[in-house]
């Protein structure tokens, strides 16, 4: 701990003259972003960008940076779980025909698809430890024991099945411990932060197989577990970018098994899987082409670097162990034949209708085109929706700038959404644009949020796979802010 500290005071004495220009830039109010963030976010953002707007790592390299196993500490109970590895293909056949059910007719071509293994799939219980100090370590005990005193201190059934970002091949569990912490104590219940497989390593479908066999363990959990079986009405998905993509896409897989009438093979039966009380995303990565144009429009708010400068920056990427892989594909979570479908772009799901509330928030990002159009999609399909966009805010500013006032009204729109549909039942549905400083709300029409159309934006996805380049790096930011 003491290298690493040593390690980031070092870091930051080089970055001085980025710390030094942005500060002068903010008080003199020359920037766009001076009108809607403090000096110290500011900042932040700067120093951000002088990491990640440059030459990028290898992909080896990035990951053993930033997926790193800390110890937990403080004001956090955590608990983990390994959900086993089922004998059977039921998982497999059931994403199978999710997969086969939802091609539109409209793709050229259909791979064949590579299934991977079935492995094991641990996560992170995670609730609040209210007793303990803020340099607590968690006692030496059993993960049982553990749970079971976790439980303690749990006054609501809220269940948030948490899924965090990374561009789906950086960070964990552990990186998310400060968000998990934070929703489960403004629920006054847990989070299930699950550890999906990471790409390049495990392409598509094997994080939506996780997150599938994850939330099958809550439903009706294996032998041996130590938590009891959770209804879905208690359960609530949850996820920040690319984990948004991860909650939507387990959502339309359970859609599908719904409108085809597929049970899921589990634990020796034949398993109807019911929708879960919810789904809340926090700024979905769900057009991982980065086609949209406030990809490269916001650039000026966000610490993500443009589509443009990632074109240029990714082949100069170093090849590593794991990228390039071989065969060649353009993205690292997805087969080139794959990056089409409604499981990877979410985009272009035909239906949400009959999905439970959903949840999602949005600032002035990179992202904010493909969310606004799913909120909008969301609408027209008739499930109700609460849509957050934060004036000036950049991509999952809650989760990295907790001392902003947005921050705070951010995440407790976010849990009050999740404690809402499961205590509450019922939701208003809502579009607000929250402004910047002082966090009034002004409606926002929903008829807005959507001026593409479907047609519009395959076409974008299409000609920006013609490139080739993986543009997934630029989410890379976001696990750099983490780290720091």
């Amino acid at each position: 701990m003491e290298t690493d500290n040593l390690g980031l005071f070092t870091t930051m004495i080089y970055k001085l003259p980025v710390i030094a220009r942005a500060a002068v830039l903010h008080m003199l109010r020359f920037t766009e972003q001076s009108k809607y963030v403090d000096m110290r976010t500011e900042i932040i953002i700067a120093i951000l960008r002088s990491f990640m707007w440059g030459k990028p790592m290898s992909v080896s390299a990035s990951q053993r940076w930033l997926i790193q196993e800390t110890e937990p500490k403080g004001r956090i109970w955590i608990s983990n779980y390994t959900c086993p590895a089922p004998a059977d293909r039921g998982i497999q056949d059931a994403i199978a025909a999710a997969i086969e059910g939802l091609w539109d007719g409209k793709t050229e071509k259909r791979m064949e698809l590579r299934m991977p293994e079935m492995e094991g799939v641990q996560a992170e219980w995670t609730g609040y430890r209210a007793e303990a100090t803020p340099e607590s370590r968690l006692p030496d005990v059993s993960e049982k024991e553990r749970y079971d005193s976790m439980m303690k201190g749990v006054t609501s059934p809220t269940t948030i099945v948490y899924f965090h970002g990374g561009a789906f091949w950086l960070m964990d569990p552990a990186t998310h411990r400060g968000t998990t912490k934070r929703l489960a104590k403004i629920t006054g219940g847990r989070c299930y932060s699950v550890r999906y497989r990471l790409a390049p390593q495990n392409a598509f479908p094997a994080a939506v197989m996780d997150a599938l066999m994850s939330y099958l363990g809550l439903l009706y959990p294996p032998p041996g577990a130590f938590h009891e079986a959770v209804p879905a009405e208690n359960i609530v998905f949850a996820g920040d970018s690319a984990g948004g993509n991860l909650a939507l896409a387990l959502l339309q897989t359970l859609l599908q098994l719904q409108r085809s009438n597929t049970p899921v093979f589990w634990q020796g039966e034949n398993r109807a899987v019911p929708l879960p009380a919810g789904v809340a995303v926090n700024s979905p990565w769900v057009d991982i082409t980065h086609s949209s144009p406030s990809c490269e429009s916001n650039a000026s708010f966000d610490y993500l670097p443009p589509l443009s400068m990632q074109l240029n920056q990714e082949p100069k990427r170093p090849k590593c162990s794991v990228w390039p892989v071989d065969p060649p594909r353009a993205l690292m979570y997805a087969d080139d034949d794959m990056v089409m479908h409604p499981l990877v772009s979410l985009l272009l799901a035909p239906s949400w209708a009959g999905a439970p509330p959903i949840w999602l928030c949005t600032g002035r990002e990179l992202l904010s085109d493909e969310d606004k159009f799913m909120a909008n999609k969301f609408y027209k399909d008739g499930v109700r929706v609460v849509y957050e966009e934060y004036e000036g805010m950049p991509h999952c500013f809650a989760l990295l700038f907790e001392k902003l006032a947005e921050a705070r009204r951010c995440m407790e729109g976010w849990a009050g959404f999740a404690k809402g549909v499961v205590e509450g039942g019922k939701v208003k549905e809502r579009f607000t644009m929250v402004k910047a400083k002082t966090l009034e709300e002004v409606e926002v029409d929903p008829e807005t949020l959507g001026p593409y159309s479907v047609q519009e934006i395959r076409e974008r996805v299409e000609s920006r796979m013609k490139v080739g380049v993986d543009a997934g790096g630029a989410m890379e930011a976001e696990a750099v802010a983490a780290k720091l």
